[in-house]
């Protein structure tokens, strides 16, 4: 199925083709066009206006969620809004030169664990057909999809194989490549497969997401996570964010790795502001339209959960850059036999363990059900061929920022700090699975509770239970009463008594 690369594709005629220089992006960049761009599963509009920021018009959303369409509605007043995929009929979609989707990944995201992973066959992610289905009908010049990096493994591989294929049977080359947001201007740790596929061009569509200049270098990217930055309200964060969740207005203490603000004795979430920061929206972008009605509760939830679905709004920028430029270069879409070798010159990124790839042998192993494949991060497949490699997530030219520079203004309301209760239940999970907290967020948790002696002995007692081969509970081991943390002396005592 898969061999290692020739040398020889790297050293015979190697030389880069004139228009694939760095000079002649910027030039290519630097004339006008005006791009069109139609947005299935829109959601808050994150491909849309980085597209529209690189000088594209959107000219169709389609999105089912009702709060999201009142997001949409708010910025693009103007296009057409679809509400369900299913539905929409191929005829009304207005020529567009680029489609993009950040189809659902609910059911390929490592954030479900193995619970509910049920890949392309999930309710959710097998929309992706529905998108295939127009595609077959319109056959759109260039597509762009997002997803969580779990797609690639999801079915051990066989669910990449077969959107790969699903495109290249309809006559697409398709690029793609893992890239964190980190690195494009949103200081959270977000990693995403992106795929950009085009029609029939695969030197396009590998320029689309790869630079001929090899990547910049990555040194101490675990610090990130650890170095503080003052703000000057006293808040203190670390240069980089963990990555955004989908989740709800509600912080329990139930998650020990979502992204928190310290103080010196307290500890908050990001408000939804920040958030919009983090994904490189605009302060406010999730605001909806006037006349959608908000619950009583208010509109955290959702401003939340539509902000950890987004697409990190700088990466996609960067891409829409690259496709506007690599769009008016003047380059033959044919490479006959030599696709691994054009390749291999435009993406150097895919040198680096490098390997070729038989795509009929995989769907003959997919067909008698023996496919197990661990894709690597980066690729680039054409007709029945494939060339993939270990890619770097960052671009040549990394674009810096910290967490500490998004932070609002002000310090804000209460609703959004930690109860002491919530501060025991992020010790505890953080110190059963053994993993170091941010040091300032530490200190500010351990000081929100009466007795942090207490935690520790029950995190020493359930580990060791858990050493012993019992089942781990992470649940809270005492009840808040009255202000006071009743930790867990006597369900510690138990927990040993059921590891003897």
């Amino acid at each position: 199925m898969e061999e290692a690369v020739d040398s020889r594709l790297l050293d015979e005629g190697s030389e880069s083709p004139k228009d694939l220089s760095a000079r002649s992006l910027k030039k290519a960049v630097e004339k006008k066009s005006k791009l069109s761009v139609v947005s299935l599963f829109a959601g808050i509009g994150g491909f849309d206006i980085a597209f529209e920021s690189a000088g594209a018009e959107v000219l169709l959303q389609c999105e089912s969620d009702k709060y999201c369409q009142a997001v949409l509605r708010r910025h693009w007043p103007a296009a057409v809004l679809a509400s369900d995929i299913r539905s929409l009929d191929a005829s009304s979609i207005p020529d567009a030169d680029i489609w993009t989707a950040g189809f659902p990944c609910q059911d390929v995201s490592l954030a479900r664990g193995n619970h509910g992973r049920n890949g392309l066959t999930g309710n959710h992610t097998s929309l992706f057909f529905e998108l295939m289905a127009l595609v077959e009908l319109r056959s759109p010049k260039i597509i762009v999809l997002e997803n969580v990096v779990g797609l690639l493994n999801s079915h051990q591989g066989r669910d990449f194989a077969i959107i790969l294929r699903e495109l290249t049977s309809r006559g697409y080359a398709v690029a793609w490549r893992v890239l964190n947001a980190r690195y494009f201007g949103a200081p959270q740790s977000r990693s995403r497969v992106f795929l950009c596929a085009w029609l029939g061009d695969p030197r396009r569509a590998a320029l689309s997401l790869f630079e001929p200049a090899a990547s910049a270098k990555l040194e101490r990217e675990r610090a990130g996570f650890l170095a503080p930055s003052t703000h000057h309200t006293g808040a203190i964060v670390p240069e980089v964010a963990y990555c955004l969740a989908a989740t709800s207005g509600r912080h329990t203490g139930n998650d020990w790795s979502r992204s928190y603000v310290s103080y010196k004795d307290g500890v908050r979430r990001p408000t939804p502001t920040e958030s919009e920061r983090l994904q490189g929206f605009p302060t406010n972008w999730t605001v909806p339209n006037s006349d959608f009605r908000p619950p009583a509760r208010g509109l955290d939830s959702e401003r939340y959960r539509a902000i950890g679905n987004a697409v990190a709004v700088p990466v996609v920028r960067w891409i829409a850059d690259r496709i506007k430029a690599v769009e008016r270069m003047r380059t033959s879409k044919s490479v006959g036999n030599r696709f691994p070798k054009e390749v291999l010159d435009v993406c150097p990124e895919l040198r680096v363990d490098g390997r070729l790839v038989d795509f009929a042998e995989i769907h003959s192993k997919i067909a008698v059900g023996g496919f197990s494949y661990r894709w690597k991060n980066g690729g680039c497949a054409w007709g029945d061929e494939i060339v993939e490699g270990n890619a770097s997530p960052a671009p040549a030219n990394i674009i810096p920022s910290k967490f500490v520079d998004l932070l609002d203004p002000d310090t804000p309301d209460t609703k959004y700090f930690l109860t002491a209760n919530a501060a025991v239940g992020i010790i505890r999970r953080a110190d059963v699975v053994g993993r170091t907290l941010f040091p300032p967020m530490r200190a500010a948790l351990e000081a929100m509770v009466k007795n942090p002696t207490e935690v520790v002995a029950s995190v020493t007692a359930e580990n060791a239970w858990r050493d012993k081969g019992a089942k781990s509970s992470v649940r809270p081991t005492g009840a808040n009463k009255r202000g006071k943390i009743e930790t867990t002396r006597a369900s510690a005592r138990r927990a040993l008594r059921r590891a003897d």
